[in-house]
């Protein structure tokens, strides 16, 4: 500690030095240029020049020093760090040499002749401009020159180590202010070898000039022919505010190089005029992908959660972790984050804390399947606001196991609903996929069943029916349950149920985008099912957005779907992340197709044709119209199929298609 404090006095001491120099460098200039001014005037003769002119001079060049560094001062020429300067600082000497031009013309032909102290005269208007001139140009060069210095010899080294091995050959896209800032970032780098050797930028009028030295060779048709005769190993993206369409067309292209690729990702840092080096990130596979980003209105969705109690089911993974980051940064009374798994729910909780540390924040660890403890979660939190994110997601290892998909995905999102309910729960927010639509795997079935549910819950409540949904258990239930229960009157009941669908989220645990980033780190092969497998994808952030949204949306009973956009190939996914890496597909990564998994199929829908769709404020979000069933009917078949599983019964896939008539085992 004590020598962090003597460094740092050190620093400031070495700063404050450097001020002092700076000012009496100023002094000196100030002085100088008026006097040089006078002697230019006069032929360079000091004896040629009047006595009342230099009087004028001698009497006035004291107090106008005094104002000179005053002024200085006042715009913070003695606090920039000058290696760095750029036009601001250009600006502010300007400005600075400006008003100190007017004090000087205001101060030697007003003020010293209604002083009359001495015998004075109108000086000439060649001192005022020679003077001025030679001020601006003193004051400026010594402050500029320190950067003039190292451009110069930034550009020796550059020339120097384009020649040798050891250098690392960078392109630079984007000509804008944000690659100006990464391009003097790479100046002051100085452990760095990279030499950016060229510019690409698609404004025609900035073509063949340079910037800092560096030609900007082109548009983005350039970005092939310039990587090839630049040698260039690494590309900086630095386009921060251009469209998402240019920006993805202009990855893509980056990728077939083969360079190393990075990305300056957003605007805010550019905004706070931050960008540098360190904002600079990987490209990933969600940057070449999809569409425009999901736009919700936020404030909408936060003044719902405000101040209430949100309770996350499945809070520790992908989704439900963003779900309590979300609702954690607004304000809640209070957050309850309920998961079976305690290492994810740790995780979360742990970073929530550190981020939030005022934040009323519970974390449970117990399973949906358990109705004593999702019930007593309840009676004990009251929550106002269900997100239900636990499921069972792996399609494969379900097929192994439709018992347990049954138990955990239908049933207990069952026991959840109907403890949201006793217990006067506002809203009931169930995560469903795409994979519940036309199910051909006992996963994507168990989650149509959860729509099911929720359709049943909102349907028999809007009927004022709610007393008579009966509690699916199997085990002996607390004592006092039927007492609790037949204390609440049916028209008590009014939890609205609605459930969320969407496709595959982007680096969510299950998804194949780390399963593909293991492969091949590990050299490959990378596994692809079929060449021609394709699946709808979005962001971890756009799939909360959405279930957030759905909650504003909410009257009960909707299924919503997001337009997730046009439908990516797995195969292309694979080798698209196979080139970020710098590899070349089926040559250094080798892909192998194994064909597809039991349930799997080539697409996914999002819904099933005889839903329909509704439109809702935002135009990428759409309500399916529910499908009509026998209410009764299917809660007494999803009763058999409650005890059926816990007898883990072989022929469930079976009895699964008696109730999800749509559900077709592959």
């Amino acid at each position: 500690m004590k020598k962090v404090e003597e460094k740092g006095n050190t620093h400031n001491y070495i700063n404050n030095m450097s001020s002092v120099f700076m000012m009496l460098y100023d002094v000196c200039a100030v002085n100088l240029s008026f006097f040089l001014a006078l002697w230019f005037r006069f032929d360079g003769k000091y004896s040629a020049i009047p006595e009342e002119y230099l009087y004028t001079y001698l009497y006035f060049v004291p107090l106008y020093t005094v104002i000179c560094i005053v002024i200085f001062k006042g715009l913070k020429l003695y606090d920039s760090l000058w290696r760095f300067a750029s036009y601001r600082e250009l600006a502010r000497v300007t400005l600075a040499s400006v008003i100190t031009i007017f004090v000087q013309i205001i101060g030697t032909t007003v003020e010293l002749n209604v002083l009359n102290i001495y015998k004075v005269g109108r000086m000439p208007l060649s001192y005022f401009v020679f003077g001025s001139l030679l001020q601006f140009g003193l004051v400026i060069i010594v402050r500029f020159s320190y950067r003039f210095v190292l451009l110069l010899r930034y550009e020796r080294e550059n020339k120097l180590m384009k020649d040798t091995d050891g250098a690392t050959h960078v392109m630079l896209i984007g000509a804008g202010s944000a690659g100006q800032m990464i391009l003097r970032d790479i100046y002051k780098a100085s452990e760095s070898k990279d030499v950016v050797c060229c510019i690409i930028d698609d404004d025609r009028n900035k073509w063949n000039k340079y910037l800092d030295g560096v030609e900007i060779y082109g548009g983005r048709e350039s970005i092939l022919e310039a990587v090839e005769k630049f040698s260039i190993d690494k590309i900086y993206v630095a386009i921060p505010s251009s469209a998402v369409e240019d920006r993805r067309t202009i990855l893509n292209i980056c990728k077939e190089t083969g360079c190393e690729l990075k990305n300056l990702p957003g605007v805010q840092q550019f905004i706070n005029g931050e960008v540098s080096l360190r904002d600079m990130k990987e490209v990933s596979v969600e940057d070449l992908l999809g569409r425009e980003p999901i736009k919700v209105d936020m404030d909408e969705i936060y003044a719902s959660i405000e101040g209430k109690t949100i309770l996350v089911t499945g809070g520790g993974g992908s989704i439900g972790s963003e779900l309590c980051r979300q609702v954690a940064s607004h304000n809640p009374k209070q957050l309850i984050i309920f998961d079976v798994y305690e290492n994810n729910a740790y995780d979360i909780q742990q970073e929530l804390k550190k981020k939030y540390p005022e934040l009323n924040l519970v974390t449970l660890i117990g399973s949906v399947r358990d109705s004593r403890a999702i019930y007593g979660v309840f009676e004990k939190y009251k929550p106002n606001i269900v997100y239900h994110a636990a499921a069972h997601k792996h399609v494969p290892l379900m097929e192994d196991a439709p018992c347990e998909a049954i138990k955990n995905n239908a049933l207990g999102t069952y026991k959840t609903a109907y403890a949201a309910m006793i217990h006067g729960c506002d809203r009931f927010v169930l995560i469903s996929t795409d994979k519940a639509v036309n199910p051909t795997n006992i996963m994507g079935a168990s989650k149509r069943l959860c729509e099911m549910i929720v359709q049943t819950f909102d349907g028999m409540i809007k009927a004022g029916k709610g007393g008579e949904i009966p509690e699916l258990y199997v085990h002996q239930f607390p004592d006092d349950y039927e007492t609790i229960k037949q204390t609440r009157k049916p028209k008590e009941f009014k939890t609205e149920y609605v459930a969320v669908r969407f496709g595959n989220v982007l680096g969510s645990n299950g998804s194949v985008i780390p399963l593909f980033k293991k492969q091949i780190e590990a050299g490959g092969p990378v596994t692809v099912t079929h060449p021609d497998i394709i699946r709808y994808f979005m962001t971890i952030p756009e799939a909360v957005s959405l279930v957030m949204q759905a909650g504003t949306y909410a009257k009960g009973g909707e299924i919503f779907v997001l337009d997730m956009g046009s439908p990516v190939k797995i195969d292309d996914l694979a080798r698209n992340l196979i080139k970020l890496t710098g590899h070349k597909p089926d040559v250094d990564i080798k892909i192998e197709y194994t064909g597809l998994r039991p349930g799997e199929k080539l697409y996914e829908e999002k819904l099933m044709a005889e839903e329909g769709l509704k439109t809702t404020p935002n135009k990428l979000i759409h309500i399916g119209c529910p499908i009509p069933f026998d209410i009764e009917t299917f809660i007494e078949q999803l009763d058999g199929l409650l005890h059926a599983a816990y007898k883990n019964k072989e022929d469930m896939r079976e009895r699964v298609r008696e109730v999800v008539t749509t559900y077709n085992p592959g």
